[in-house]
């Protein structure tokens, strides 16, 4: 049975209770002490927005614990998309200080100085990759041996209705042409996961709900608080503990029901061992929702003009599409709604622990 830790915890215990919450899911049973391990965080936005990114406190708290229990050789590593910005999301959302405070390599995946991408044939059966990408499935050289700690925090998505573990993995093992694979998503995570299996010592997944994500996100969400945290070294169970704690139907979330068909992981909630605070009847009833932007995107990718993929993004078409993001989220929505949220979170016991670094 796949075993899900849930802690609650506030600003003043929240390094203490990460620490705890990764006993709990018997952190090091599963991630080997004589192998190198790399923390994959999660920035879903280069700015900050409470809710869509890896905290702060997080990254401290799996690093401290990493170090405390003996682990030696630790770094972390970014990716690069055609829309997000690593080193801003780094900076605007503090990281890169307690990557800094504790002496931590941060690896770029899209910089050929740091990584080498080679071509990989998977032992799994595939799903989608090799008719997305037939050239063949490039990843990272620096993957292969290390086990992985992925950072990702408990919020809905637009195109997979919610987006954790799985979905973290998406912005490390594939390159800025992963967008190719957005009308299979849930193939594509269930894939990865996959990939993972097979390359990684270890795989873990430590997840922030302290602020937690409403509507249409990745992004444009409505910041709530909801003082949780979760830890798993089975990314399907934990995503399926994250979908049930948000309300969000269970149906929706393919990649988690997949991947439980195909043994990658527990996705059902009866079956998985909740180690810590019972959440049996909790529901946060959150909504996905939509934007303007997320009408386009399901426009582009899961309507009938998804024949038309190939023209709007592998082409210079594509440009138009980026630039129309770009504009939608950095300058209007940011200022016209995002910047008065993050303003009120602030104010927040959340917000005010996210000053003091």
């Amino acid at each position: 049975m796949a075993k899900v830790a849930v802690v609650k915890t506030s600003p003043a215990t929240v390094i203490e209770d990460y620490k705890r919450l990764m006993d709990l899911a018997d952190f090091c049973a599963h991630v080997p002490k004589d192998k190198p391990v790399f923390l994959k965080d999660n920035i879903s936005w280069h700015y900050m927005f409470p809710g869509a990114n890896t905290t702060p406190w997080q990254l401290e708290a799996v690093i401290q614990y990493l170090q405390e229990k003996g682990y030696k050789e630790i770094s972390a590593v970014h990716n690069k998309t055609v829309v997000i910005s690593a080193p801003k999301g780094q900076r605007l959302n503090r990281l890169d200080k307690v990557y800094k405070k504790y002496g931590i390599r941060e690896v770029m995946n899209y910089d050929p100085r740091d990584v080498k991408w080679v071509k990989y044939e998977p032992k799994a059966k595939m799903l989608a990759l090799p008719a997305i990408f037939p050239e063949g499935i490039y990843i990272p050289d620096y993957f292969f041996g290390k086990s992985i700690v992925h950072l990702p925090t408990v919020k809905c998505h637009i195109y997979t209705t919610m987006t954790g573990a799985m979905k973290n993995a998406f912005g490390g093992l594939l390159n800025t042409k992963r967008h190719y694979t957005h009308s299979v998503i849930h193939e594509t995570l269930c894939d990865l996961l996959a990939i993972q299996k097979e390359i990684h010592a270890g795989i873990f997944a430590v997840m922030d709900g302290t602020t937690c994500g409403n509507g249409p996100g990745p992004r444009c969400m409505e910041p709530v608080q909801k003082d949780y945290l979760l830890a798993s070294a089975d990314s399907v169970a934990i995503d399926c503990v994250s979908t049930h704690l948000m309300g969000l139907d269970q149906q929706k979330v393919k990649c988690v029901r997949m991947g439980h068909e195909l043994g990658l992981g527990v996705g059902k909630f009866e079956e998985i061992e909740i180690a810590g605070e019972d959440i049996r009847d909790v529901n946060f009833g959150f909504d996905v929702g939509a934007t303007f932007a997320s009408h386009v995107g399901h426009l582009a990718w899961f309507s009938p003009l998804k024949s038309l993929q190939k023209l709007f993004f592998h082409t210079p078409v594509v440009n138009v599409f980026i630039l129309g993001s770009y504009l939608y989220h950095d300058y209007y929505w940011y200022r016209m709604k995002g910047t008065a949220r993050i303003n009120a979170w602030l104010q927040t016991p959340w917000g005010q622990l996210f000053q003091k670094y």
